[in-house]
Parts: structure tokens; sequence; C-alpha cells
């Protein structure tokens, strides 16, 4: 068993240095303007809201990434191939991220942009599928699992319409891109996330159990 979390350790490891290159390479396309004026700032605004923008779903994928390895006691070989296609597509971020600066959010790198969330996510939900597959089902419930099953193909989706949107309105497909990455903010698997359903499943559950005792007493 040590060993074995060893080489889960490793994976995520590996994964989190992977994930720091990634950033580190991404903030090196930030270059300070030549002029020494706050308005040498606003031609920059297209670098500066792609960098956000891949920066926060870098961190996004990181957060989920984290909380799905808790459940990692012996990684398979599937699992290993699979995080690195995973790791591999979001390797192409900083290029994607770059063209989408330099051309100012054209139609084309927009919708390179959006492909290649597509491709990422579904990598992800892949990744996220087999883990939750191997998970106890005390650690994960049924009903978390079919919630984040069905949030992972809303963000699919969303992607998805992001790419073929940017072919005609570029900005509103990158304005979706950023309403999608919201529904990733809070991890499913995350401790305390299902607190406010757990509240309203017992609420329900002492509200049925009052009605049920009021009709056997008018009986």
């Amino acid at each position: 068993m040590p060993k074995e979390k060893n080489t889960a350790d490793r994976l995520a490891a590996y994964s989190d240095a992977v994930f720091a290159v990634i950033v580190t390479i991404m903030v090196l396309e930030l270059k300070a303007p030549d002029q020494p004026v706050f308005s040498a700032l606003r031609p920059l605004w297209p670098t500066a809201v792609s960098y956000a923008v891949s920066y926060l779903f870098i961190a996004v994928i990181w957060i989920n990434h984290h909380y799905l390895m808790q459940f990692v006691s012996s990684p398979t070989l599937k699992l290993i191939w699979i995080n690195f296609i995973h790791l591999f597509l979001v390797s192409a971020l900083p290029f994607a991220t770059a063209w989408v600066a330099r051309s100012r959010l054209a139609s084309s790198p927009v919708a390179f942009y959006a492909g290649l969330f597509v491709c990422i996510d579904i990598a992800y939900n892949v990744f996220e599928s087999e883990v939750l597959a191997r998970a106890d089902a005390t650690q994960v419930s049924q009903s978390t699992r079919r919630l984040a099953r069905n949030r992972s193909l809303a963000v699919l989706a969303s992607f998805t319409i992001a790419m073929l949107v940017a072919f005609v309105a570029p900005r509103l497909a990158f304005a979706l891109i950023c309403a999608a990455l919201i529904l990733h903010l809070q991890p499913d698997t995350a401790p305390g996330s299902g607190l406010v359903r757990s509240f309203m499943d017992s609420t329900r559950a002492v509200v049925k159990d009052r009605v049920h005792r009021l009709r056997n007493q008018s009986r």
C-alpha cells in the first residue's frame, strides 16, 4: 500500500510541475511597454485578458485535479496515460494564449483557443470518470457523481458552442469561455462542496417525517 500511494504522489507531483512550467511560459509572454506612461498599457489589453483567462483555466484544472487525486490510491497504467494526454493538451495552452493575444481576439485564434478547451475538457472528463469509477462509494456519493457528470457535460457544451460562435463573434465566444469556467470553480469532490445539498436533503427529510407523524396522529 505505501508503494502504491507513493506512485500516486509521484503522479500528482509530476502534474504539479507541468502546471507550474506552463504558467511560467505564459508569464514570459507578458512584455512591458517601452513608454513610461499608463496609456502605453492600453494596447496590451488582449495580452492581459487572454493571460488572465488562461491562468484561471489552469487554476481550475489544478484545483479539480488536486481533489481528484485524493481518491487515487493505486493509479493504473490507463489512468497514468490519460493523465499524460491531459497534460499534453494543457501544455499547448501558452501557444493558443499567445496567438489570441497577438491577433487581438481574431476569429480563427479564438476558435482554436476554444477548441483546445474542448479537447482539454474531454481529457479531463475521461480522467475524472476513471478516478470516480474506482473511488469508494462512501467517499463520493452517487448524487455527487451525477452532479459532476452533468456539470462536466454543460461545460463541454459551452466550450463547443464558443468554438462555433468564434467564427462570427470572437469576443462573444471569449465571454462564453469565461462564463463556462465559473461552473468549475468549486470542485464537487472538495470537502464542504456538498454542504448546501446535504442541508437541503436533511431539511426535506425532517419535513417529510413531521408530515408523516401528523398524518398518523390525525387518523
